[in-house]
């Protein structure tokens, strides 16, 4: 048994695990969406955050309006992708026509997607740089490292435009 000592260590470890991401390559993807398809491999160049949720999942209800303001506020410089993991598509339709996101929406159904990522629980994010690579990621969703999150974005985005300089 774990001392006291030894559980909070273990579980300060644990909350670090998004930040020790090894920046390996994104598996690529081509999934169907709503209207048509999205390839992540169309969005080389840019910053993509790429999100897996589900219908049933209390914390991705919360995140869908601040993935919807991030995509509104970095438009063209940013790409979200929230990948659906719903076997019945019906359930994530009632879900999507009361959330309404303002970002793409694809559909994994055999959830083989979110097997080459690696997907622990939902919500699961990965923000991927402009050269293909995971450089973080975040499970769960909370509302206090919005923050953390959006600086990983701008320093991307800010990377991007010194190296156009």
């Amino acid at each position: 048994m774990l001392s006291r000592h030894a559980y909070r260590l273990l579980l300060a470890l644990l909350m670090l695990c998004p930040l020790l991401v090894n920046a390996a390559q994104a598996p690529k993807f081509k999934l169907p969406t709503l209207k048509s398809t999205v390839d992540l491999s169309s969005y080389t160049g840019k910053v993509v955050y790429v999100d897996f949720w589900a219908s049933w999942c209390d914390p991705c209800r919360k995140s869908f309006p601040w993935m919807s303001e991030l995509q509104g506020k970095y438009k063209d410089n940013l790409k979200v992708i929230a990948i659906n993991l719903d076997q019945e598509r019906g359930q994530a339709i009632k879900f999507l026509n009361h959330h309404r996101p303002g970002f793409t929406v694809a559909f994994d159904p055999q959830g083989k997607i979110a097997e080459a990522y690696k997907v622990p629980g939902m919500p699961t994010s990965y923000l991927i740089d402009q050269s293909g690579r995971i450089v973080f990621r975040q499970i769960g969703f909370r509302n206090s490292e919005k923050q953390l999150i959006e600086n990983r974005i701008q320093s991307l985005l800010s990377n991007r435009q010194a190296r156009a300089k």
